[in-house]
């Protein structure tokens, strides 16, 4: 028998109070600029056991403005932007060359936050890009090497072998370039901070990137 959707989401609850804390967030307190914020964020969600909170949504959208969306690994932050890797041939390379324009999203449920990213994107210098790589684990070597992403796939087993003979080839050369595999750095224009309130007055905090430097605003939730 089918599961029922609108019964399994009837049943569910947000922010159980089990699993997740509502921390308190005074946005008077917040840095002027929202890079601190946001590693001092993502510290706490790593110390409050958060399950992968370097994963990330990226959205993008193609040459006809049609959105795409899916999940990235956040790779680094810093006054350059926030970055994540791909292939240059991928359907979101491709959307970024076409409008380098995106937006990123982190969710942590264990403490009720969010925190929205939105910019204009560019790629760093391929010498960046192969470092980041190389500094990755062999199995993200081994899928890089495999490098048709987002590519039609006739069959499980031709994928079986294209990733052994990339495995076997990333263990072999593990310093092994992939000139496609690019590094991009989003750099922001807002930022957004949301905290969850179990009454529901939720705090959301935006920056907004001015002439003169960062600019700090509360929206209602």
């Amino acid at each position: 028998m089918e599961p029922d959707l609108h019964e399994l989401l009837r049943s569910l609850r947000v922010w159980d109070p089990e699993v997740t804390a509502l921390p308190p967030f005074d946005p008077a307190t917040a840095p002027a600029a929202p890079l601190p914020l946001f590693t001092r964020w993502f510290a706490e969600a790593v110390a409050a056991g958060q399950t992968e909170p370097h994963t990330m949504s990226l959205a993008t959208a193609g040459t006809e403005g049609l959105a795409d969306v899916r999940i990235v690994m956040l790779h680094g932050a810093d006054d350059d932007g926030w970055s994540f890797a791909t292939h240059a041939h991928s359907r979101k390379g491709g959307h970024l060359a076409a409008r380098p324009y995106a937006a990123l999203a982190f969710y942590w449920p264990v403490l009720g936050r969010q925190v929205r990213v939105r910019g204009p994107v560019g790629a760093a210098p391929a010498r960046e890009g192969q470092a980041d790589l190389h500094a990755r684990s062999t199995g993200a070597l081994a899928a890089a090497l495999t490098g048709r992403q987002s590519e039609v796939l006739g069959s499980a087993e031709e994928l079986a072998r294209a990733s052994e003979t990339a495995w076997e080839q990333a263990r072999r050369a593990p310093d092994a370039p992939v000139p496609s595999w690019t590094l991009y750095r989003l750099r922001p224009d807002e930022v957004e901070f949301f905290q969850g309130d179990a009454r529901r007055r939720h705090v959301r905090l935006r920056y907004r990137r001015g002439a003169e430097g960062w600019g700090r605003e509360l929206l209602w939730p």
